[in-house]
Parts: structure tokens; C-alpha cells; sequence
């Protein structure tokens, strides 16, 4: 009986797990008492670009982190080609690993899923075929659509045109339709100082000198955003370093960068770009409305930043 009860004892304070993905035994033993309580927890990882093996680095790390995730967000540029075997490479990866990933993947379009690098551009047609791959890799009926975790708003905003002759091959393109759709969604069930969350591939740009351009309607997209200090837009697409490149507040909103896992973009001595082989991404964390936003360095199991988001409340 004394063995029986320190055996329940041991059980309540940790968890030990034993489970096998990819080509790895996963042994981890997380104490329940060091994992702070989290209303939700979710990560964040932009341009995986098929990298699959730095891509397993991030779910192996992020497990660690916290094993019991809601949700993970691949926002865009899951493949670094929109092809076929890109997306059974990535679905073959995600169902290797599905036991230790959070139950709720959602997957976000980006500019690499409009390229196949041996067309020049894009006919009409490729366009709606992209899409298509797209669509059936992420469970969605459009390249915009929304989900609620445990009660807290997931939105997710998509270009609908790429790398065609009358289409920039890196920008988004956000549609009337889907501003309109962007502009009721995010009004749905609006409750005052609870986070919203936000998603979209590209940067917040709309002006060349202020470097990549991310979308022409990026004004738009900055009105409806503005009326909700609880929104919190993550964004990706320009491989920018996380030590540099983070959390902007009081937009009134908040934006968030997310990293990128394949590659990142430093500033060299020189003053001009540098890629590295940084692996970085976000992980949110929201306790009593309040948002814990952090940058993790997956090569190196290392926290690059950390935020509280005190304009939710």
C-alpha cells in the first residue's frame, strides 16, 4: 500500500513520457510544478521552406518546452516550392511526429507556395492549382480562414495571387472579399481585453522605402487591426533575426515576428545581408488575459527574447 501511494504521489508531480518519433525515443520527464499554469499555450514557426531536419529540431524543442501544446501555427512558407512531393514530405514529417504535437496544426499560405522554380510565372490556372495544394495540405476551404482554441479567436489571413506577370512573386494580395470577411470575423464574439490572434505570411509594409514590401492593402489590413488593442499580429517572411526583430506594441495593436527556421538574414560587418543557419520561432503563452510572448533558439535550446503583452487589458 505505501509503495502503491508514493507511486500515485510520484505520478501527480511529473509526467514521464515515452514515445517514438521519427527515427528517435523521445524519454522526458516533466514535472507538472515547473510548467506554469497557461489559459493556452501555442508556438509559432514561419518559412520552414521543407527544411525538414530543422524543422525537427523545433518540434523536439518545443516538446521540451511544454509537451501538452494547443496548438501549433506554420504561418507560410511551409514548402520552399508549391509541389506536390514538398507537401508529402511535410505531411510524412507532421504524421511521424504526431504524438508529440499539439492536436491543432494550422497551417497559413505564404509566397513559396505559388512557386515551382521552373516556371517563370504563373498562369491563371497554376495560381488556382497552387492553391489547391494548398488548401488540401491544410484542411481549409480558402486561403483565409479562422478557428477558436479554448476560447480564444485564431485568424488567419492569406495571399490569393502569386508570382504571375501582373503579380509580384513575394507580396500578399488580400482581396476586397477578404477584408470584408477579415472585418466581421474579427468583430465575432469581441469580448474587451481578451487577445485576438492575428496571422499573416508577409510583413505589415505597403511602402518600398521602408524595405520589403509585404502587401499593398497593409493599410487596410492596419485599420481594422487598430480598432482592436487586443490583437496581436504575427508575421513572418523576411528571415530577420529575432535578436533584432521582435515585438512592436502600441500599434494600438501589438506585431509579432515570428523568425524563420530555415534560414535568418543578419546584418553584417559589411552592411549588407548575411544568411545564417539560425533556427528560431514563437512561443505565447496567455495566463489571465495577460500574453508571455518569447523568441527561442532551437539549435542552441535558448530563450532570444522575452515579452508581456500589457496591452490586452
Amino acid at each position: 500500500m505505501k509503495f502503491l501511494a508514493a507511486a500515485i504521489i510520484a505520478s501527480a508531480l511529473s509526467i514521464l513520457i515515452f514515445t517514438r518519433s521519427s527515427d528517435f525515443l523521445v524519454s522526458e520527464t516533466v514535472k507538472t510544478s515547473s510548467l506554469p499554469r497557461a489559459d493556452i499555450s501555442f508556438s509559432v514557426l514561419g518559412d520552414i521552406h521543407e527544411d525538414t531536419e530543422k524543422f525537427q529540431t523545433a518540434i523536439y524543442d518545443l516538446y521540451k518546452v511544454r509537451p501538452n501544446m494547443d496548438a501549433l501555427v506554420l504561418n507560410g512558407d511551409a514548402v520552399d516550392q508549391g509541389l506536390p512531393s514538398q507537401y508529402d514530405s511535410m505531411k510524412k514529417l507532421l504524421s511521424k511526429n504526431s504524438s508529440i504535437l499539439p492536436k491543432t496544426i494550422i497551417k497559413n499560405i505564404g509566397n513559396h507556395e505559388f512557386f515551382d522554380y521552373k516556371k517563370e510565372y504563373n498562369t491563371a490556372e497554376d495560381v488556382k492549382d497552387f492553391i489547391g495544394r494548398y488548401l488540401q495540405f491544410a484542411g481549409e476551404e480558402k486561403v483565409y480562414h479562422d478557428k477558436w482554441i479554448k476560447g480564444f479567436h485564431f485568424i488567419s489571413l492569406g495571399s490569393e495571387n502569386g508570382n504571375t506577370k501582373d503579380f509580384n512573386s513575394v507580396k500578399a494580395y488580400i482581396s476586397k472579399e477578404q477584408l470584408a470577411w477579415f472585418k466581421e470575423t474579427i468583430a465575432k464574439d469581441y469580448e474587451k481585453g481578451r487577445p485576438i490572434f492575428v496571422f499573416l505570411h508577409q510583413n505589415l509594409n505597403s511602402n518600398a522605402s521602408k524595405g520589403w514590401v509585404g502587401t499593398d492593402q497593409a493599410e487596410d489590413i492596419r485599420k481594422i487591426l487598430a480598432q482592436y488593442p487586443e490583437a496581436i499580429l504575427f508575421t513572418s517572411h523576411t528571415h530577420a533575426s529575432l535578436e533584432t526583430t521582435n515585438v512592436t506594441l502600441n500599434q494600438p495593436f501589438t506585431m509579432v515576428h515570428t523568425g524563420a527556421v530555415h534560414y535568418t538574414l543578419k546584418i553584417g560587418s559589411n552592411g549588407a545581408r548575411e544568411r545564417t543557419d539560425d533556427n528560431y520561432g514563437i512561443y505565447v503563452e496567455v495566463i489571465d488575459n495577460k500574453v508571455y510572448i518569447k523568441g527561442r533558439d532551437f539549435n542552441n535550446k535558448t530563450w532570444v527574447f522575452s515579452k508581456e503583452i500589457v496591452n490586452t487589458k
